[in-house]
């Protein structure tokens, strides 16, 4: 069976199972929606802005022309990520190695337009509810209801496209640095990715900030808040599908071209591999996409959070402006913070090592979040005496500005932790080598699973240590300015996880850059081309160090190997703790105000409880569906490879179009999983928010809190396993080996677990806890009216939904083949015309044979 027609006929059953859903949706909502219109609830609806003006900094100028002097930040960041981006272009690269990364470009575009039409489809969904909800239930004017579904446009556009900036940036930077290798010096081998992620990360919390600032300051504040949660369930619904998508889509190349090393004992990035270059456009899909799409969301939602506490949970209207003046100055001055970090530190690691031949590809990054991290904290203590301070609150600015800082602490903390348990020097990675020297995958399996497990307890006893110092502090009299100080006191604390902006998104933007440049260098057969060296000589005036420069890019894939796995934790624990916030704006909305039915927020009212084990069924569920994925694709990915490989003597690389049908294979796959997670997602989220209010609230505590913890051990689990691996490569030198095929097996589990299951997690909780503050308040207003019933129905259709999507994630992504390996339930992908019409060669034959 033909993939295209596949693929074809898999888009065909999207398009109609979320036409059906859409249908039955308006169907059942639309007639009871305008039955509770006129009685309904008022809730985020009605989140109306203060005047921005009241807020009055040192000095007399107005929070309105602060905010309006952060929109030229904003443009000067982008303008930074610009520069940057024209510089890269401007780099050397051999035409063999821009040749593959052209290819890898080609292939990342045609993947990120193919998501892009599915995100409409998914996006058309989400804005029919959104109707629903604005249009006949809060009964808001027309012209304004297209306005909400306007920004949720605009932030499932965000979301896109710094993904699509991401992926520009990264494939202009992998060849270069594979080129500037060639020189032996270590300097611009770090310098180019860390400039390349420098620049992602500057234009993506630029784009963000502006985007809510245009939100603040120019639209009708009886409409903001509004404009505010649409934006915020567009970036979640670009954020969960890019993530989910791109981390299925990676993990089968990834899975697919390591073990063909085993299996046909070839080296790393064999350029007679066709699952290379699947393997390559997946770093950029689940390593650049899916982050990128994630940190916008992230910055988004936390932003939005804090939004909607502020104008919930305090009374006074001058303090309103002044706290969200002080909380948007707080992020333009994250913006410059980095951007002044980033220069200086790239000042240092220029002085320190403009002539070393040597260079730990780690430090420059570690010292780049230290640097950021004591810049961001005394800035922090200004900007809030600046913006506080003519409160006349006493200890409030200072108070808030301790608060924000414990959060910047815990984002230069969390990645040291992590380092401990991911990083090549670390006790952990090398007892997971050391196990496997007797032991085989069966305890390098074993060893990675004690790194993960262990490092949850150390992160998680961070997180507590952090949100408790944050408690202590609200409980000093914060109360004398809102409700619930505590619950403001943890959204702060998310706030200041991310006050490394743009760092944080350049340490994890590192990685892809460094991955597919050492693939880029051997994809490019330079070392084979007749008189390279020699060209090289004369055009670039250096001559050229091959082995040293195999080592390095080596290296360095193990330091963004690292820096991957440190940003994981930052964002995940931001969902969770930025969680806490919004489920703060649905228990105001469910107790009016914290004034009744508080005694439903307990363990002794039953659905609350129930709600809290539903979570955790559905967090285990979404892990195994996304693993699921990725083991069936692989399967289809290998099969095809098995296939397809040439590895006789005269063949020196894989055809074009072998290569792009295995990206065609990832493609089919990632979407096929992405849509049953999703929409499982989807319909749990509206059913379990129609059932029983108190047992929603205990269901959205519950995936955060199980979502943490199985997030991280899945990530540092996969990147102990990783670093392993690099290890037996890199400083033993046992390619090829026992040790090392063990430690690649090793490898290919963790594959999923630290790039699909673990970060897809993150803006599934933010999506489910967003979209859940428009579903349970339709389902309040239903029963309020009258519509007990039809709330119970519409509950159980919903599981029913559900229930077929939880399925279909295994009995509808199951391996299509007998155990005896005959008869096939589905044919493989039919190989491509041309040189992959060829039979394997002997040796692939023989290979094939044997196993």
């Amino acid at each position: 069976m033909d993939t295209t027609r596949e693929h074809a006929r898999s888009r065909g059953k999207a398009r109609a199972v979320l036409a059906g859903a859409l249908a039955l949706l308006i169907t059942l909502f639309g007639p009871a929606a305008q039955a509770a219109a006129q009685d309904h609830p008022r809730g985020e609806i009605d989140l109306v802005l203060p005047d921005l003006g009241a807020a009055t900094l040192v000095g007399g100028m107005s929070g309105t022309t602060l905010l309006a002097v952060g929109l030229l930040v904003c443009a000067l960041g982008m303008t930074f990520g610009a520069v940057v981006y024209l510089q890269l272009r401007r780099l050397p690269e051999h035409p063999s190695m821009g040749a593959v990364a052209s290819l890898i470009y080609t292939t990342c575009k045609a993947y990120l337009v193919q998501q892009g039409r599915f995100l409409l489809l998914l996006w058309s969904f989400i804005a029919a509810v959104i109707v629903v909800y604005f249009g006949l239930l809060v009964d808001l004017p027309w012209g304004r209801v297209a306005v909400v579904v306007a920004f949720s446009l605009v932030g499932m556009a965000g979301s896109y496209s710094v993904a699509w900036f991401g992926i520009r940036v990264n494939t202009l930077a992998n060849s270069r640095t594979a080129f500037a290798a060639l020189t032996g010096r270590p300097l611009p081998v770090h310098r180019i990715p860390m400039k390349s992620g420098m620049s992602i990360g500057m234009v993506l919390i630029s784009l963000e900030l502006m985007l809510m600032l245009v939100i603040m300051l120019f639209l009708p504040a009886d409409i903001a808040g509004a404009c505010f949660i649409g934006f915020a369930i567009g970036e979640s619904l670009g954020a969960a599908a890019l993530r989910i998508a791109g981390g299925i889509f990676t993990k089968i190349a990834d899975i697919g071209s390591d073990l063909m090393k085993i299996a046909f004992k070839i080296k790393e990035d064999d350029a007679r591999n066709p699952g290379v270059i699947a393997d390559c456009t997946g770093d950029n899909a689940g390593d650049s996409v899916g982050p990128s799409a994630d940190g916008f969301e992230t910055y988004g939602v936390t932003g939005v959070a804090l939004v909607t506490f502020v104008i919930l949970a305090v009374a006074d209207p001058t303090m309103q402006a002044t706290l969200l003046v002080w909380i948007f100055a707080v992020r333009i001055m994250m913006v410059l913070t980095s951007a002044f970090s980033y220069l200086v530190n790239d000042a240092l690691v220029r002085a320190r090592y403009a002539h070393a031949d040597r260079m730990d590809f780690e430090k420059p990054l570690t010292t780049l979040v230290r640097i950021t991290s004591v810049v961001s904290i005394l800035a922090t203590f200004a900007v809030s005496w600046a913006v506080l301070s003519p409160l006349g609150a006493g200890a409030l600015w200072w108070q808030l500005a301790l608060i924000v800082s414990l959060g910047t602490f815990a984002g230069a903390l969390i990645p040291e932790v992590v380092r401990a348990f991911t990083s090549t020097s670390s006790r952990h990675v090398r007892e997971v080598v050391k196990s496997s020297r007797q032991g085989g995958a069966s305890l390098n399996i074993l060893s990675g699973l004690v790194a993960g497990n262990f490092s949850a307890y150390w992160l998680g006893m961070v997180v507590v240590s952090l949100m408790g110092g944050a408690y202590l502090v609200a409980e000093q009299g914060l109360g004398d300015h809102m409700v619930a100080p505590a619950v403001f006191a943890f959204g702060l604390v998310a706030f200041g996880f991310l006050s490394l902006g743009p760092v944080t998104i350049a340490v994890d933007s590192y990685g892809p850059v460094t991955d597919n440049a050492q693939s880029v260098y051997e994809l490019s057969t330079i070392e084979d081309l007749p008189g390279v060296e020699e060209e090289i000589r004369r055009e670039h005036g250096f001559t050229v160090r091959w082995e040293r420069a195999k080592q390095m890019l080596e290296e360095n894939d193990g330091a963004g190997n690292t820096f991957k796995a440190t940003a994981k934790p930052v964002l995940i624990g931001t969902a969770v703790v930025g969680a806490t916030t919004m489920i703060f704006s649905i228990i105001m909305a469910l107790t009016d105000g914290l004034t009744t039915g508080l005694e439903s927020l307990s363990l002794l009212h039953p659905p609350f409880l129930l709600g809290l084990i539903a979570g955790g069924a559905v967090v285990y569920w979404f892990t195994g569906a996304s693993i699921q994925a990725v083991t069936t694709g692989a399967y289809r990915a290998l099969e095809f490879i098995r296939r397809t490989i040439r590895l006789d003597a005269g063949a020196t690389r894989a055809s074009d179009a072998d290569s792009r049908k295995v990206v065609e294979i990832c493609t089919q796959y990632a979407q096929k999983g992405m849509l049953n997670m999703f929409l499982g997602v989807f319909f749990a989220t509206l059913s379990f928010a129609f059932l029983e209010p108190y047992f929603f609230i205990g269901y959205l505590i519950s995936i955060a809190l199980f979502g943490l913890f199985q997030a991280i051990f899945m990530a540092n689990a996969g990147g102990a396993w990783d670093n392993a691996k690099k290890i037996v490569e890199v400083d033993l030198h046992a390619k090829g080996t026992a040790l090392h095929d063990a430690t690649v097996v090793g490898d290919t589990v963790g594959d999923p677990y630290k790039d699909t299951s673990s970060v897809a997690l993150n803006p599934v909780i933010k999506f489910t806890t967003l979209f859940g503050l428009l579903a349970v308040e339709l389902a309040v207003s239903l029963t309020a009216q009258g519509h007990q019933t039809l709330v119970l129905v519409l509950a159980g259709a919903f599981f029913a939904a559900a229930t077929v999507f939880v399925l279909r994630s295994f009995y509808g992504m199951r391996i299509g083949q007998s155990l005896t390996g005959d008869d096939q339930a589905e044919e493989p992908p039919a190989p491509p015309q041309g040189d992959g019409d060829a039979e394997p060669a002997e040796p692939a034959r023989d290979a094939l044979a044997s196993r």
